[in-house]
């Protein structure tokens, strides 16, 4: 049974892609998509019937706004967002639909969540009323301000007793102010209890261990031992953390894609059955909708090996539509 609010907290974006229509029109050969990490979440935790709501900074404009109004529809409450600045943060995506590795230019600088600042959210205010405070590691990754605006953040949801999440997105191209991962996100860290990445993202933000022998033929199994080997180590590091979920994402040809989790509790360790596909449909936000699904499984009380088939049939599920946000499937 479910008796959380989540407030999600990130920057929303929007996606620029080769073709197609879009929900601000056709006619110039480029779709156009909201999303976001964070916004991403929301949306499938709002599908799914969890009460979720989403603040961000946004400028106050058409653009924004029908990007908050496609959240709002999908019912994710908006209310929270702020609005001021002059410009909504963008990246584009030179391959049709993430159907390739790497291709994202992004465009974020002096966009109206950048310029956050310390003390511009009333947190003990925002955060009445929630239960459960959900944020990512992109948003420490833009500058040392956002850095502290997180860190006012945590410490008021630990304060008020909120359960934190937290998604070890790791986006080297984002890290360019003069701090590495490993000077900024231990502190942040050590607020959460629910974290969700992989191992190469825990060892770059936490310092946990991983093999440098492991390529995409390194069987599940194995993936599974050094999983529970990086869990562990976290949980020596992190004394509130309780739970750890981490993804394995393997990409052979443009539609070709493996996909498999595990998630790590202080008493046991589990793995998902492996689901593989070859029609790929679009590859953005699989993760986040992972990270919605275990949020959604701790939320409603499943157990561990339910739990992370949950989590990893949601990203599966992500894979087939179209856009950031994913569909509600699971």
């Amino acid at each position: 049974m479910n008796n959380h609010h989540i407030l999600s907290f990130g920057e929303l974006l929007l996606r620029l892609s080769a073709g197609g229509s879009t929900f601000l029109g056709e006619g110039n050969g480029v779709t156009v998509f909201p999303g976001g990490s964070e916004a991403n979440v929301a949306a499938s935790l709002a599908q799914w019937g969890i009460p979720c709501s989403y603040l961000s900074r946004v400028p106050d404009n058409d653009l924004a706004n029908e990007a908050l109004a496609t959240l709002a529809r999908l019912g994710v409450g908006v209310s929270p967002t702020l609005k001021g600045g002059d410009r909504i943060g963008l990246y584009f995506l030179l391959s049709a639909n993430g159907l390739s590795k790497g291709e994202v230019v992004y465009d974020r600088k002096y966009s109206a969540f950048s310029q956050l600042q310390p003390g511009m959210i009333d947190w003990e205010r925002v955060l009445e009323g929630y239960t459960w405070f959900h944020w990512s590691a992109l948003t420490p990754a833009l500058s040392e301000s956002l850095a502290a605006v997180c860190a006012e953040a945590l410490e008021a949801a630990r304060r008020k007793g909120l359960t934190v999440s937290v998604d070890l997105n790791y986006r080297s191209r984002l890290w360019n102010y003069g701090r590495a991962p490993i000077e900024v996100m231990p502190e942040l860290l050590s607020y959460c209890q629910v974290i969700m990445g992989n191992i190469w993202a825990a060892n770059k933000m936490l310092g946990t261990p991983v093999a440098e022998t492991l390529t995409r033929d390194t069987p599940p199994e194995v993936y599974f031992n050094h999983a529970k080997e990086a869990a562990h180590a976290m949980f020596e590091r992190l004394p509130e953390c309780r739970h750890i979920a981490y993804t394995f994402r393997f990409m052979d040809t443009p539609t070709h894609n493996l996909l498999y989790g595990t998630y790590h509790n202080r008493e046991a360790d589990f793995c998902s059955k492996v689901r593989e596909t070859h029609a790929v449909v679009d590859r953005i936000g699989s993760g986040d909708a992972f990270m919605a699904g275990l949020i959604y499984a701790l939320v409603t009380g499943e157990p561990g090996q339910a739990l992370i088939e949950t989590a990893t049939g949601a990203g599966f599920q992500k894979l087939f539509v179209r856009g950031d946000f994913g569909n509600g499937g699971r």
